[in-house]
């Protein structure tokens, strides 16, 4: 059952529920010293729980760039897959693609864009359509 972001009518796709869980466990566990949503709540509290309202988006964006640009400093093999069972891996262990050089291009749908892209392409029409942004599972 695939997940992703729902804004209006457009559904952006990113894959499984806990690859998208392990996308924002990275976050927090890496960026948030305070804690989940503590430094980033529009995205971790705000999206990860409920809905990111449209007129929040540039805010959101920006601490999505903040995020992007300090991941890309951390190797993928400190990636987080469960923030709440640090014990847990990815599924698929240390066998990523060479092209996953750092944290912020780990996280990539099947065809190859990172959650970065989705999101910001996601931020994109929420403001111009002035939609909220939603994550849910098809």
């Amino acid at each position: 059952m695939p997940v992703g972001f729902l804004v209006d009518c457009f559904f952006y796709e990113v894959g499984h529920p806990d690859f998208l869980h392990s996308f924002f466990s990275t976050i927090s566990y890496h960026l948030e010293e305070e804690g989940w949503g503590t430094k980033y709540p529009l995205l971790m509290n705000d999206l990860y729980n409920d809905k990111l309202k449209w007129d929040d988006v540039p805010k959101a964006r920006n601490q999505l760039k903040e995020i992007e640009e300090q991941l890309s400093k951390y190797s993928p093999e400190q990636v987080i897959w469960d923030i709440d069972d640090l014990s847990k891996v990815p599924p698929w262990g240390d066998k990523i693609s060479s092209k996953v050089t750092n944290l912020a291009n780990y996280f990539a749908t099947n065809d190859g864009k990172t959650f970065f892209e989705v999101l910001y392409n996601a931020m994109d029409i929420a403001e111009e359509d002035k939609c909220d942004i939603k994550i849910i599972k098809m």
